[in-house]
């Protein structure tokens, strides 16, 4: 892992870190943390809601509440939407503040939006 990674991961994961509220730390390793909550409707599993990973080219930061609701995304600045991949997914290969702001205040409105839930219960 890079220096660089390693720093972005860092602050990735305090951001989940410091709101993940009932959320459950189910993986906490050096490229890899995770929270989950609930159960999964359909296979009774514990979910994963949101979580960082450290990949071969880029640290990427998961959050399933945008995948589930996609109107969170509304209002997010082209700039961090051209940081996703996928539905739910934001890669990142270096620190940018301005983006981990915007981030946060997402993984805050999604972790509201999730909270209610009815799998949540």
């Amino acid at each position: 892992m890079t220096p660089e990674f390693a720093t972005i991961f860092t602050r990735l994961r305090a951001l989940l870190a410091r709101h993940a509220g009932a959320l459950a730390v189910t993986e906490d390793s050096p490229k890899r943390y995770c929270l989950t909550g609930g159960r999964h409707p359909k296979h009774q599993t514990p979910m994963p809601i949101a979580w960082v990973q450290v990949g071969k080219s880029y640290v990427s930061f998961h959050h399933m509440a945008v995948y589930a609701r996609p109107d969170l995304l509304k209002g997010v600045s082209q700039k961090l939407r051209a940081r996703m991949q996928g539905k739910s997914c934001f890669n990142f290969t270096a620190v940018d503040e301005t983006l981990f702001a915007e981030l946060e205040e997402l993984t805050v409105r999604g972790f509201a939006a999730f909270r209610n839930a009815p799998f949540m219960k």
